[in-house]
């Protein structure tokens, strides 16, 4: 029940920022100085947690790790 719960809020928050309904819906209205872009960054958080959460680490995914192989160290002498 929770993973549907999840997945849910993850639809919501990106059905939000995909705007199908041309900005007719819209929780703070964008031309407000500021605050304008508040929701968006909130739907942004909301999808990138519900993302995590199945296992998909979208902040994370262009770091470079040690053990992959692809890093080069280079000796300062």
């Amino acid at each position: 029940m929770k993973n549907i719960l999840i997945f849910c809020i993850g639809l919501l928050a990106l059905l939000y920022l995909l705007n199908p309904m041309a900005g007719v819906f819209e929780i703070i209205p964008d031309n407000l100085p500021l605050v304008g872009n508040l929701d968006e960054a909130a739907a942004v958080a909301l999808l990138l947690m519900c993302l995590k959460y199945f296992g998909i680490d979208l902040p994370n995914i262009f770091r470079r790790n040690a053990a992959d192989g692809n890093t080069t160290e280079i000796d300062p002498k």
